[in-house]
């Protein structure tokens, strides 16, 4: 290899370094090694484009890159061989665990905790992927490796059943680590998630911690829910009604309201192949397209008709375009649990003002949410200045939080009885696209948030019934397969669910949590075996 050569590969990589945005902790894998990333992600060496972002480099990145463009044209010259050599690749930790159908469901949610939790020095390596955290963390297994925003409210839930206080604790240690060095909570510790956040659940956790310790929870980890709350509102009081900035909006008649935004225009690395190739298929701006597919993603729902201008195509996505009603409930959340803080803290003036925020944030969703002639909570187009036809289980949301009125709680129940519940639970939406949050998929998020949103306006009996199927669907799956998985078809229960950019997986960690929160709520265990056996 000429020096010439060495040196363009050097100044690509300090170019790419120049680029990295102020408070990313480090570069990316793509940032890093801009023509081996290239190569090995669009060349088919692994069939899951999360392998090589997640491996661990046993080089300096230059000396990699330089090795490559030396190598890549030799004859015999194998880029698996290659990335095997320079690259220590990802295990997946789970699949050395056996389960124990015989042992019963109670041992094997138990264990589960032990085999989905990480130590804080786990997999962290020089030019790595993986962000270090500060405490053990819980991750939702299989091919996803790594802590996740708001996977980890429902896996916390089942931490507090188990009584592993000092697991929960920890995990909200760890994402408000995250807020303090990167101002707010990546999608997950990985460096290719630094450009979005996920649908914010951290007020939540507080919450959570809060009612099993004390209530002075909330005001130590004041400093970080108000700095996530600047990151979802950066911008918004410079804009003009009609128009939006990053994740903020103005609606036509001024009230403020959110969206989910990623800052990136280029394929998502973890998913690097396929936004490459669904690209080739659309007619938007590639730039324009990629945001889209990267704002579905910081929504947690990748993907789903939801986001589809013709509810069938993902290269119809408009993510960008729409005020989606689950997140703005969340935000409604947090700056509740902002206020709280403050008044514990004295700070009776603050207080007031987040209560106004909230306020006015109920009332707009309400206004721009509500669709009176399908009974339902949807997302507004804020663009086409109308909501959206399309229903989804997000509809949900203003019932967990209580944004709804009592009328507007009956319509949704009724609307969630009639259309929504199937023989395994609650279908996400009514579509059968072959997306993974569309029908015949349902997740437990969604069944929890339904759930407690249906108790909260005296729904007592449905959301029982709903509890009653999912429980029922997993407790069957786990008994003919000993598993618990990420995702079920509540439709057809013989069957598994299907969609997405990848295979089901089971471990999993929001399944495991609202499984034993479920299980204890509704007094459901199944017969365990007896003991010793």
């Amino acid at each position: 290899m000429t020096i010439f050569s060495l040196r363009r590969v050097v100044l690509s990589i300090c170019l790419w370094l120049m680029l990295v945005p102020a408070g990313w902790a480090q570069p990316s894998p793509r940032q890093l090694f801009p023509v081996v990333f290239e190569a090995v992600q669009l060349g088919g060496v692994f069939p899951d484009s999360k392998t090589f972002v997640d491996a661990r480099p046993k080089a300096d990145p230059a000396v990699i890159e330089a090795a490559y463009q030396q190598q890549k044209n030799q004859p015999g010259f194998s880029l698996k061989q290659f990335v095997r050599q320079y690259f220590e690749l990802p295990a997946v930790p789970t699949d050395a665990y056996q389960s124990r159908v015989a042992a019963g469901l109670r041992h094997h949610l138990d264990t589960l905790w032990t085999v989905l939790q990480r130590q804080p020095q786990d997999s962290v390596g020089r030019y790595g992927s993986l962000l270090p955290l500060p405490k053990p963390y819980v991750v939702p297994g299989g091919r996803f490796r790594e802590v996740y925003y708001w996977d980890s409210y429902f896996t916390m839930l089942g931490l507090r059943e188990s009584g592993r206080t000092a697991l929960l604790r920890g995990m909200v240690d760890n994402f408000a680590s995250l807020i303090n060095r990167q101002g707010f909570i990546p999608n997950g510790n990985r460096t290719y998630y630094l450009t979005r956040s996920q649908p914010p659940f951290f007020a939540l956790m507080v919450e959570l911690l809060a009612q099993t310790q004390s209530d002075t929870v909330r005001p130590r980890y004041q400093p970080q829910l108000l700095r996530e709350y600047q990151y979802w509102m950066a911008g918004a009081d410079s804009l003009q009604p009609g128009t939006a900035t990053r994740r903020a909006v103005r609606l036509p008649a001024g009230e403020i309201l959110n969206r989910y935004y990623d800052a990136g225009d280029y394929a998502r690395e973890e998913s690097y192949a396929e936004d490459v190739a669904t690209a080739r298929q659309t007619t938007q701006p590639q730039p324009e397209f990629y945001r889209h597919v990267r704002a579905a993603a910081a929504s947690g729902w990748d993907f789903s008709t939801r986001w589809f201008r013709d509810e069938k195509t993902l290269a119809s996505i408009r993510t960008l375009e729409l005020v989606p009603v689950d997140l703005n409930c969340l935000l409604y959340g947090l700056e509740q649990t902002i206020a709280s803080g403050y008044r514990q803290q004295g700070q009776a003036t603050l207080a007031r003002a987040f209560e106004q925020k909230a306020r006015a944030r109920r009332n707009a969703i309400r206004r721009y949410c509500w669709d009176n002639s399908a009974g339902w909570f949807v997302d507004y187009d804020f663009v086409a200045r109308q909501p959206m036809r399309l229903r989804t289980l997000a509809g949900a949301f203003p019932l967990f939080f209580q944004v709804a009125s009592t009328g507007e709680a009956r319509q949704v129940a009724a609307g969630l009885q009639r259309d929504f519940l199937k023989d395994g639970g609650l279908v996400t939406t009514l579509n059968h696209s072959g997306q993974q949050w569309d029908a015949p998929n349902g997740w437990a998020p969604l069944q929890y948030v339904a759930i407690e949103g249906l108790n909260h306006y005296k729904q007592q009996e449905l959301a029982r019934t709903i509890a009653t199927r999912w429980v029922g669907l997993n407790v069957r799956v786990f008994q003919q397969t000993g598993k618990l998985l990420e995702k079920y078809n509540v439709e057809n229960t013989q069957l598994t669910a299907g969609g997405g950019e990848y295979p089901t997986q089971d471990g999993f960690g929001w399944t495991n949590g609202v499984l034993l929160r479920l299980l204890n709520q509704y007094q459901l265990w199944p017969k365990e075996p007896a003991a010793g056996k």
